[in-house]
């Protein structure tokens, strides 16, 4: 099974990363048992259930390699007969090992719930049979190369990735809403290789030259995306802190699908999990293509080694681009990183890209209430402060889109406190043949803002306290479809008492439409764990 897969592979990795002279290792499993009430005060329904759950939180910092593993496997027990009990796994890995001078193997794994249609409800919190959340597993693993041969530094990098989407439930959608295709899974391969001097090395300019191949192929409606291109970039000194860049290259990019099947009516045929049947007489069906030269320009900031801008206009995807990034470091514990962005993407693409751009030492939060993992992971330096990846959840669309917007995220700690804030702004254009079929998806563009604030700290060795905020907005672009607007709140206390601890949470959470009253749902758990 893929979760198997992911999180044994992310366990191979960190054990690669554990030679006897380990700096830091610290490996806790444990077992754990909680009682949770729900109450949603806007219907009046109250859920009481029990969880059990098993998992483990593992960090290892050595010389050559980090890693950390945080996975949780959880199973609920309802206590009302109209809902039947269901099994969560959530879990992220991070880990980077290098092999000599010139090697590093990096890779990540993933499980979360997600919420599943952006048309669909939004309630912002996890629990049996909540609509509209699916189970996601993701990893990627590969190799990197840098060395130099001379003044030419050289680079090369394979990623595999896979991503796994369990077959959707029930959206909160009434039956006469338009079905979208449900995601299924992809598997992805990119290859990247570079060969520059730096300036001064050579010539008083430094001059890169790149090529790249990527391909994915998705198992609904047997969706691929192909993309080839070539570049090569000029960076340009004036003054000790500031070059200008520049590059150009010639892309070839592709995204194509094949048709569903048709029943006699003329409606998608559904397969027993809810997916579009793919029609085997279909061609492959093109939904997006670009085929020619892109360019871009822009400038490069970087003052002291604690802090890097640069920010890049070009015209690429036959439009105007702007993308850049700014990283500081205040202190060895605090950071910010902001990053925009504008690229043609699929959903198993950008999940594995934020999952390699997340750090290899971050910060575990307890909320158990709402999805973890879907919205933003921070760090635990002013070097890897963290990332988010509510562009990439704010729904699991199988279509590829055109991809822009703006993520940023700060954290900060001293002593026993600990803080972090992320936000954002995700704009997606959607592609698809423009058939009866994909008229579904058909130059939708939806749209989302996010925000997310944590804060923790230690009262004493053995207690401490956390909260957790969050807000999203989502317009689903759909012709009829309402803006939804979902928030959460939540506060846990946790104390030790040797090996044995215990957790108190309470968390709100809402979520509104113009059309419908706003749902208020409010949550308790108190439970108990054992760590081995």
């Amino acid at each position: 099974m893929i979760r198997a897969t992911s999180f044994a592979g992310a366990l191979a990795l960190l054990g690669a990363a554990t030679p006897a002279l380990a700096q830091h290792k610290e490996i806790s499993p444990y077992i754990e048992i909680s009682q949770v009430l729900t109450d949603n005060f806007t219907t009046g329904d109250v859920l009481t259930y029990s969880q059990v759950a098993a998992g483990v939180d593992a960090a290892i910092t050595t010389h050559n390699a980090t890693a950390q593993v945080n996975y949780r496997y959880e199973h609920s027990f309802s206590w009302d007969k109209h809902t039947s009990d269901s099994d969560v796994h959530q879990g992220l890995a991070r880990a980077a090992v290098g092999v000599g001078q010139a090697l590093t193997i990096e890779g990540g794994a993933l499980a979360t719930r997600a919420r599943s249609d952006i048309r669909g409800a939004a309630t912002g919190f996890d629990g049996p049979q909540v609509d509209n959340m699916t189970q996601v597993y993701a990893f990627y693993v590969g190799p990197r190369v840098a060395t130099r041969a001379g003044p030419v530094d050289l680079t090369a990098s394979y990623r595999l990735g896979y991503v796994k989407v369990d077959a959707p439930g029930f959206t909160g959608l009434g039956p006469d809403v338009p079905r979208l295709d449900a995601y299924d899974d992809s598997t992805s391969h990119s290859v990247l290789v570079s060969a520059g001097v730096r300036p001064g090395a050579v010539a008083p300019v430094g001059v890169t030259v790149s090529a790249g191949y990527e391909r994915e192929d998705a198992g609904q409606l047997d969706q691929r995306y192909e993309d080839k291109y070539v570049r090569g970039d000029v960076l340009v000194p004036v003054s000790a802190t500031v070059a200008l860049t520049a590059g150009v290259g010639y892309e070839e990019l592709q995204t194509s699908q094949k048709d569903a099947l048709l029943d006699a009516d003329g409606n998608p045929v559904i397969d027993g999990k809810g997916r579009f049947v793919t029609d085997p007489a279909s061609p492959q069906r093109i939904a997006y293509r670009t085929d020619g030269i892109y360019w871009d320009a822009g400038v490069v900031w970087r003052p002291s080694p604690r802090t890097a801008f640069e920010a890049h206009v070009g015209r690429r995807y036959d439009s105007w681009v702007y993308f850049g990034s700014l990283s500081h470091a205040m202190s060895e514990t605090s950071g910010l990183r902001v990053v925009v962005y504008d690229q043609v993407d699929t959903f198993g693409r950008q999940l594995r890209n934020g999952i390699a751009g997340l750090p290899t030492s971050f910060t575990t939060l307890r909320d158990q209430f709402s999805g973890a993992y879907t919205g933003c992971t921070f760090g635990t330096s002013g070097s890897e402060v963290g990332g988010c990846l509510n562009d990439v959840f704010q729904s699991i669309s199988t279509a590829s889109y055109r991809a822009r917007g703006v993520d940023g995220v700060i954290y900060a700690s001293k002593g026993p406190l600990r803080m972090g804030f992320g936000a954002g702004y995700a704009h997606r254009k959607l592609y698809a043949p423009n058939t009866p079929t994909g008229a579904v998806t058909y130059g939708i563009n939806d749209q989302s803002v996010y925000g997310q604030f944590f804060v923790q700290r230690a009262l004493d060795a053995n207690s401490s306290i956390e909260g957790n905020v969050f807000a999203n907005w989502f317009d689903p672009g759909f012709v009829g479809a309402e803006n939804i607007i979902s928030t959460g709140t939540v506060g846990t206390y946790y104390r030790t008492f040797g090996r044995l601890g215990a957790t108190a949470s309470l968390g709100l959470y809402t979520f509104d439409t113009k059309s419908t009253e706003a749902e208020v749902t409010g949550q308790a758990l108190v439970g108990l764990r054992y760590q081995f």
